[in-house]
This record gives structure tokens, C-alpha cells and sequence, in this order.
């Protein structure tokens, strides 16, 4: 059976990383942008890994393009953007497709292991999915569920 860290993805600065490296800790992967009404988000999401990140917690982030065109830049100035407005220090990816034929197959499974509200497809920037220990999907929060109200549920993985 498949988990996350049977996937890899490329880094802003451009580094193939196996998400292996992420084994034993849990995770929430979100997908991004740097112009949604959601994207206030970032400063939450930095909380909880500045929070957790002692005791075996990641955020991951995976900038993405495919709603509203609101995350337009590349690499270089997402980076700046996140550094620069939320002061982001866990891991960023390159931009990626979640929905589609062209949707990187990280998403793919955690779609296929957890399906929204309206069926397995990502309706909008800033969707969560909660990841174990193990590498098992054990949630997935809307949009606009904030950050901030995930401390129990992240809790009680660690």
C-alpha cells in the first residue's frame, strides 16, 4: 500500500526531495497561493511548524496556479513573497497542478485517500490534509478551516 513517502517533489530552489526524508513525522500539506483571500493562512501555518516542529511536525507547502491565477509568480518570487510577508521557514515546493491531467501525483493519492465534501477533487487554494506518523492521509480541512484550529487534532499525532 502506497503512502506519501513513496513521492518525491522539487524544492523552490529547484532540489529533488523524496518525501522519505519527512518519515516519522506528521505532516499537513497544503496547496497555495500568494494572491487567494486565503492567503493570510501562511502566518498560521508558520505558527503551527514553529509550534510542532521540535516534536516531529512539518508543514508542507505546494504553491499552486489553477484557481483564479492567483499564484502567478515563479520560484524565485514566491519565495520572496513568503519569506518576505509571512516569514516561511518550512518547506516550499515548486508550483504543481492538484486537479487534472497534469495534477502531481502526490496529490493524486492524497485525493484518492481522502475525498472533500464535493468528491476527491481540491476546490480552492489553501486545502489541508493531515498526514500520521506512518505516512497515512488521516484528514483533509476546507479552505477555510484555519490553521490555528488544527492544534488538537495535530497534537494528538505527535
Amino acid at each position: 500500500m502506497a503512502n506519501i513517502y513513496d513521492f518525491s517533489a522539487r524544492t523552490l530552489a529547484g532540489d529533488d526531495v523524496s518525501l522519505r526524508q519527512f518519515e516519522g513525522k506528521a505532516l499537513l500539506i497544503v496547496n497555495t497561493a500568494s494572491a487567494c483571500g486565503f492567503t493570510p493562512q501562511y502566518k498560521g501555518l508558520q505558527q503551527l511548524h514553529e509550534a510542532y516542529a521540535l516534536r516531529g511536525f512539518a508543514v508542507l507547502g505546494f504553491p499552486c496556479n489553477q484557481f483564479g491565477g492567483q499564484e502567478p509568480g515563479d520560484s524565485s518570487q514566491i519565495e520572496t513573497f513568503c519569506e518576505t510577508h509571512y516569514e516561511v521557514s518550512f518547506p516550499m515546493f515548486e508550483k504543481i497542478d492538484v486537479n487534472g491531467n497534469h495534477a502531481h501525483p502526490l496529490y493524486n493519492f492524497l485525493k484518492s485517500e481522502k475525498s472533500g465534501l464535493l468528491g476527491s477533487a481540491i476546490k480552492w487554494n489553501f486545502t489541508k490534509f493531515l498526514v500520521d506518523r506512518a505516512g497515512r492521509v488521516v484528514a483533509r480541512y476546507a479552505p477555510t478551516t484555519k490553521p490555528e484550529s488544527l492544534k488538537e487534532e495535530i497534537e494528538a499525532l505527535l
